[in-house]
């Protein structure tokens, strides 16, 4: 019995000095294999001050944490991202050209008698050139892209960028506009600027004014049944 007792007390007496030492109740519980709650009733009156490999254990699950958190985050982002392309399925023409007619009432012109549509999304570049070809049966060299850039970008980059995205050819663009408003740079400004997308007749009429006017007209067409 005694030297039970005896072997409690060096327990008790290591615990306190691993504690004083700056040793965390987990460090301490894996060094003298005992339970919490014991620890707990020696060590509470114990003034903790955590030391340099108790900090970098923290900082340790912190950052594990934190992966784990991110990694759970894009895993759902994965799931329901596949889920939307299961519910959406395959693109019908009217799928496509109704959609088209909903991004025109959104991001084209409506004052301007001229088919444009304006965005630094490339998305939404790339459906609209879909849907200017596909639906409304345009050709690339109907189609000119202006870029809308600002004076730190590296504009022939930007160029190439939007060429590619949108499979119009560098020499349909129109003339670059740079931004020099200050308050329009830092945070506010996109990586790649704006671009405006814009339709060209080519000496066919139907694809010059009566094309716009043809674009509002299904768009007044779908809001009378919503």
């Amino acid at each position: 019995m005694y030297m039970i007792v005896q072997d409690r007390n060096l327990l008790r007496e290591k615990a306190v000095s691993l504690r004083i030492e700056g040793y965390s109740y987990s460090y301490i519980q894996n060094e003298l294999k005992l339970p919490k709650s014991t620890l707990s009733d020696w060590l509470k009156m114990i003034l903790f001050i955590p030391n340099k490999t108790t900090l970098d254990t923290i900082k340790n699950g912190t950052d594990k944490s934190a992966r784990i958190r991110h990694q759970k985050r894009l895993t759902n982002t994965l799931v329901i991202q596949a889920e939307a392309l299961d519910e959406i399925g395959n693109i019908s023409f009217r799928d496509l050209w109704l959609f088209g007619v909903g991004l025109y009432l959104g991001e084209g012109t409506k004052k301007i008698e001229s088919v444009r549509i304006t965005n630094s999304d490339p998305r939404v570049i790339k459906i609209a050139v879909k849907w200017f070809i596909e639906v409304i049966g345009l050709s690339i060299s109907n189609l000119t892209l202006s870029l809308h850039s600002y004076p730190d970008n590296d504009i022939d980059e930007d160029i190439e960028y939007w060429s590619v995205v949108s499979g119009i050819p560098i020499s349909q663009f129109g003339k670059t506009q740079i931004d020099n408003r200050k308050d329009k740079h830092g945070k506010y400004k996109l990586p790649h600027g704006t671009v405006q997308l814009r339709v060209l007749a080519n000496g066919n009429p139907k694809f010059g004014v009566s094309l716009h006017r043809r674009i509002l007209g299904w768009i007044d067409a779908v809001a009378k049944q919503s």
